[in-house]
């Protein structure tokens, strides 16, 4: 591999983590969105999550 490959592939690999990292928070809160909203019981609400 050239160096040129070499970065190529370093960037689209950290490109690839990004994205990962970045779905992997939408998905938190969203799971936080959907667990503490008004249909949520007081228990849920009430969790270290929903706090």
């Amino acid at each position: 591999m050239t160096s040129r490959q070499t970065l190529a592939t370093l960037v689209v690999s950290a490109l690839c983590v990004g994205i990962l990292v970045l779905f992997t928070d939408i998905e938190v809160q969203l799971v936080r969105w959907v667990n503490c909203s008004a249909i949520a019981t007081e228990a849920e609400k009430n969790s270290d999550v929903c706090r």
